[in-house]
């Protein structure tokens, strides 16, 4: 069997399913001593009981029979270990609370961004972001400060070819591999002072879509991703170094990547997501995909803000635990 077999098996184990059939669903699709490493506050959970007990049970309890909607899905290889990668949107009925958001009855979207090493047709290692602000805005609880690019619910790729289960074009592998690799390494040309000294036209689409995580919003264009995420990071992390890259994967026309962090840098300039500086060391959990024609056409973008805000000196979930108390206790 082919793991983007084993992938979609498990999914579709999973999606509608009870609480009950998705344990049998992780201990029949897990090794024995599988980890995952998800968002603030999971965090490292280790063996399938526990991967149940801590995730995936209080999930699928506050959102049951959940339909899964997968934007993009493929494999690859990444130094010697078989992964396959996905992101799109879980669609459920926010139900009972979770992670002390308030269940809002309402029919609620949970994006999603996943990477899965397989071995021998079983998991043996996950890591996971949720766009968990987006969950509290949706439940009436939008605890970040405005959006310099625009809130939208994140589409998936313009073109609909983003679930690949064959086999790749080669040529169109590499060529996508390349062009991403060497923006990446075009970003680190930074000088500290001048946008224009990263290369950046050479490698985006004049009308590129950034798909960011809420709080930080997406973007058109390169005059719209300089104002609305670029500037402000780079005065945020002037001296951010790439971290721990655990897949970077390409097919066809995608290449993705994750990190656990992807970066390391000093928080020493203020105005990203509306944040002072802290002046405190971070790290960051990100992970990217990109649509890669003869450049960059889109590119979907998370990062575990939870866990980043924490480091920062600012617990997310505490001041959502102020914010429901002080509502739960108005007289007026």
């Amino acid at each position: 069997m082919a793991i983007i077999d084993a992938y979609f098996n498990f999914i579709n184990s999973i999606q509608y399913q009870s609480v009950e059939k998705i344990d049998s669903a992780i201990k029949n699709t897990f090794s024995d001593n599988a980890s995952i490493h998800a968002f603030h506050p999971v965090n490292k959970v280790t063996n399938p009981q526990a991967i149940y007990e801590q995730f995936w049970l209080p999930f699928a309890t506050s959102f049951p029979n959940l339909e899964r909607r997968d934007d993009i899905v493929f494999e690859g290889r990444f130094n010697d270990k078989d992964w396959v990668c996905a992101t799109g949107h879980y669609v459920s009925t926010f139900t009972q609370d979770w992670l002390g958001i308030p269940a809002s009855g309402d029919v609620t979207f949970i994006r999603y961004g996943e990477f899965y090493e397989f071995k021998d047709n079983k998991i043996v290692d996950a890591y996971i972001i949720y766009d968990v602000p987006h969950v509290m805005a949706q439940a009436g609880y939008n605890m970040l400060p405005p959006s310099l690019g625009a809130e939208i619910l994140i589409p998936g790729p313009a073109t609909k070819d983003g679930i690949m289960t064959g086999s790749s074009d080669t040529s169109q592998t590499a060529h996508s591999l390349n062009v991403v690799e060497a923006m990446i390494a075009g970003l680190m040309q930074f000088d500290g002072k001048n946008l224009a000294s990263m290369p950046i036209e050479q490698f985006w689409h004049p009308q590129f879509m950034w798909y960011g995580p809420f709080g930080t919003g997406s973007t058109r264009g390169l005059e719209g991703f300089q104002s609305g995420h670029q500037k402000p990071f780079l005065v945020a992390f002037p001296d951010r170094k790439g971290g721990n890259h655990v897949a970077r994967l390409a097919h066809n026309n995608y290449v993705a990547s994750t990190g656990w962090p992807s970066i390391n840098a000093t928080h020493l300039g203020s105005g990203w997501c509306g944040f002072p500086a802290s002046n405190k060391r971070i790290t960051m959990r990100v992970m990217d995909w990109w649509r890669v024609q003869d450049k960059i056409e889109e590119n979907w973008v998370f990062i575990d803000k939870l866990d980043l805000l924490q480091q920062f000196g600012y617990d997310l979930l505490a001041r959502l635990d102020e914010a429901v108390t002080i509502r739960k206790n108005r007289t007026y």
